[in-house]
């Protein structure tokens, strides 16, 4: 059985992120953690003298737990599913120190969350709780964008960068994905250089041995940006969702400060499942 933690705030966008993921593995058996965070940093000095100690668990924490239980409920109603088990988590901590927690506690094996994403022509980059869970947890993680509406995926995007290795735990762990939810792979190689390099006789190598299924096809890009080429390829071809290698070693270069995958990641046209080397 598969546990799987739901992150929620109760806004929209989270709400259509557990949706997805309650219609992503509707055939298989989960149980989903649902965790709200009351981030204790929003909570003073003052605010915890003026309650009794009795007092300050029913008033921070015993309404959202209330109201974290009432949600479940509709979800439970909805998705009516023999596969499915519930739980509700309320923490009274950073929202990073709480995911950590629930992920050790539960043996969490993919963390969900939503996103706002590109709406039009207007770009909504990724808000500080999605870059601070993908900087700071080391779990799959799916990212679902706010108004991103769910159909069965066929089809799964990795773009490489020249760092992206095909024979990590990154790797095992994508290959592992297609397969469980027999998706073709589409597999992008970009070199934005306009050195060629002579790297496809090794991937079609490793993808061969890595996705058992060889349901792949495969394209190396030179001298075209990173962003540039994904963006366009998802454009012009029917991907429905996508998934990024994290480098530890080089996670703040090519996540965070101005990199290419900075600016895929603003774009957010399709869920995204990040995946840590």
């Amino acid at each position: 059985m598969k546990n799987i933690l739901l992150l929620t705030d109760f806004s929209d966008t989270s709400k259509n992120a557990i949706r997805y993921a309650l219609q992503f593995f509707e055939d298989e058996l989960c149980t989903f953690h649902v965790l709200y965070v009351q981030d204790s940093t929003s909570y003073t000095t003052d605010d915890i003298v003026a309650n009794s100690s009795s007092s300050l668990y029913n008033s921070i924490i015993g309404k959202h737990q209330k109201k974290l239980i009432k949600y479940v409920a509709t979800l439970e109603a909805e998705f009516d599913n023999e596969n499915f088990n519930f739980k509700t988590i309320v923490d009274f901590d950073s929202l990073i120190e709480a995911t950590n927690q629930a992920i050790k506690s539960k043996k969490i094996e993919l963390v969900v969350m939503g996103t706002n994403g590109a709406t039009g022509a207007k770009e909504i980059v990724f808000g500080s709780n999605t870059i601070n869970v993908i900087r700071n947890i080391k779990c799959k993680t799916l990212i679902v964008p706010g108004k991103f509406e769910f159909s069965p995926p066929k089809t799964m995007l990795l773009p490489l960068d020249p760092f992206d290795a095909l024979d990590g735990k990154a790797m095992r762990g994508f290959s592992k994905f297609v397969e469980t939810h027999h998706l073709m792979s589409h597999v992008l190689r970009i070199n934005p250089g306009t050195e060629k390099q002579n790297v496809e006789p090794e991937d079609k190598h490793d993808l061969n041995y890595r996705l058992k299924n060889k349901n792949y096809v495969y394209h190396l890009i030179d001298d075209v940006s990173f962003e540039t080429a994904v963006d366009t390829y998802i454009q012009t071809h029917n991907i429905n969702i996508m998934s990024l290698f994290v480098q530890k070693e080089t996670l703040l270069e090519r996540l965070f400060i101005g990199s290419s995958t900075t600016k895929i990641n603003k774009k957010a046209r399709v869920p995204l499942l990040v995946l840590h080397s």
